[in-house]
């Protein structure tokens, strides 16, 4: 009997000193790192300074922007310059002589200037085309930048209410141990005076041990969802995080009951990755005409402007100078060319088959994600009504919880109930805190998803406050 008394106070104590350990132990490494306050405002506005996938698809929507530049200047004359200058040049040849022929040895120097333009009259449509297509991938590149944001929001949200939960419940968690220390103080002193067994202290010292124990483990998962919006927000690993709670970001403006069809149809029209889609299915559209147009001749107007001149060094023949031979030999030349591919192994045919089943590929992802945004409101609807539901249960049973456990506590007290029944109406308060605290933090993360899932989620413009914290 004494050695079981004695193995229950270890753990008991094992488990407090651990709590202990893990809380002073983040309290020291918390002042060693670089403490940053911060509310859902500004995680937001950090993660979309330092998110990798907004740059990257800003920067996709800059070449986009270089793209339609490129197809604007297919429109225009080709402008092309060359031109050489020799200052001295030798060379020997054999001259036609009687009896025999000698080596004649010729020095000069040279230059020549060459100006060319050409201008496409006509290569099957080709460049419209291709603008057409460009100018629908740089708004479809717009779209997918504004998405992206969007997804850098919504996940950053949710990774913040999950924090704000976990530190809830693990608020709870510690709270609740209070209770089970000071119960088992008092089950001691009761036990000094003989009002309780020696079972009844051994319980509620394994009971106090479990609530140790749930504290740990609600220290895990809070660091653990710390560190997921540490990852999000892309920030030195080091920093350490103290949330503001703001009272506007738990409310929900939107009533349980909700108009699916109106939701859709708002979805539908104001959904950035939908029309990014659409905009895609048409650029596809076009580049079916452009894998087209060697079909087509090409006609090309040419325009060359030439000069050239030689200058004999050492020689008795009598030539100008080089820069009057330069200014009286210019030269102009006017063409137009005509370029009619007749059988190409049929390369041009394999390209339209090609692009026409990109074509079909890009309107079934855009039939699929249209689809998929009407499925995944139905659940959304559906998730959000169900946690405006849980609230007011949860409500329910944690003034049901509470006033259980105040009663039986002072029936306890008195001896009139046991420890059983103590320890389960203490675990039904506490299941009942844990689970109000999770349906109103449920019910805000339902909200976000709904909003995301509508395309209704705001991109703040990002002000000096939103500086990387790098």
């Amino acid at each position: 009997m004494v050695m079981n008394r004695h193995v229950v106070s270890g753990i008991f104590s094992f488990f407090c000193s651990a709590a202990l350990f893990l809380a002073s132990s983040s309290t020291v490494i918390g002042s060693e790192r670089v403490e940053k306050t911060l509310s859902l405002a500004n995680c937001i506005e950090i993660a979309l300074s330092n998110a990798t996938s907004a740059k990257k698809a800003d920067a996709n929507l800059k070449l986009r922007g270089s793209d339609v530049l490129r197809r604007y200047g297919s429109f225009l004359p080709r402008l092309s310059v060359s031109a050489g200058y020799a200052p001295y040049t030798l060379s020997r040849t054999y001259t036609t002589g009687y009896p025999v022929a000698e080596v004649q040895k010729t020095t000069m120097k040279s230059a020549d200037l060459t100006l060319s333009t050409s201008l496409n009259l006509f290569n099957g449509f080709s460049d419209y085309a291709s603008l057409q297509a460009s100018l629908k991938q740089e708004r479809a590149a717009e779209y997918t930048l504004q998405r992206v944001l969007e997804s850098v929001v919504y996940d950053v949200t949710q990774t913040y209410f999950q924090v704000r939960l976990n530190q809830e419940l693990l608020a709870i968690a510690r709270e609740n141990l209070l209770l089970a220390q000071d119960q088992l103080t008092l089950t001691d002193r009761q036990f000094q005076i003989g009002l309780k067994s020696m079972t009844d202290r051994y319980q509620q010292q394994a009971d106090a041990s479990e609530s140790a124990l749930q504290v740990i483990k609600a220290e895990t998962r809070m660091q653990r969802s710390m560190s997921e919006l540490l990852r999000r927000l892309q920030i030195e690993p080091q920093t350490r995080i103290l949330l503001i709670a703001s009272p506007e970001e738990l409310k929900v403006t939107l009533s349980s009951k909700l108009d699916i069809d109106s939701l859709a149809a708002t979805a539908l029209e104001r959904r950035t990755d939908l029309k990014s889609k659409l905009l895609e299915t048409d650029a596809a559209k076009w580049q079916t005409r452009v894998s087209r147009a060697p079909w087509y001749p090409r006609v090309d107007l040419g325009f060359n402007v030439s000069t050239a001149g030689s200058e004999y060094l050492h020689n008795e023949y009598a030539y100008p100078p080089l820069s009057e031979q330069l200014r009286h030999t210019v030269g102009y030349s006017v063409s137009l060319n005509l370029n009619w591919a007749i059988f190409d192994g049929f390369q041009t045919r394999y390209n339209v088959e090609s692009a026409k089943i990109n074509q079909l590929n890009q309107r079934l992802d855009y039939d699929d994600l249209k689809r998929d945004i009407v499925i995944d409101l139905q659940q959304s609807a559906g998730e959000y009504t169900s946690a405006f539901m849980q609230i007011e249960t949860a409500n329910l049973s944690f003034t049901a919880a509470q006033s259980a456990y105040e009663g039986i506590k002072r029936k306890y007290e008195l001896g009139a109930a046991g420890f059983v029944e103590l320890s389960s109406a203490r675990a039904t308060l506490f299941n009942a805190r844990s689970n109000l605290s999770q349906a109103t933090f449920n019910l805000a993360l339902q909200k976000s998803i709904l909003d995301f899932t509508t395309g209704n989620i705001t991109i703040p413009q990002l002000t000096e406050s939103s500086i990387p914290l790098r």
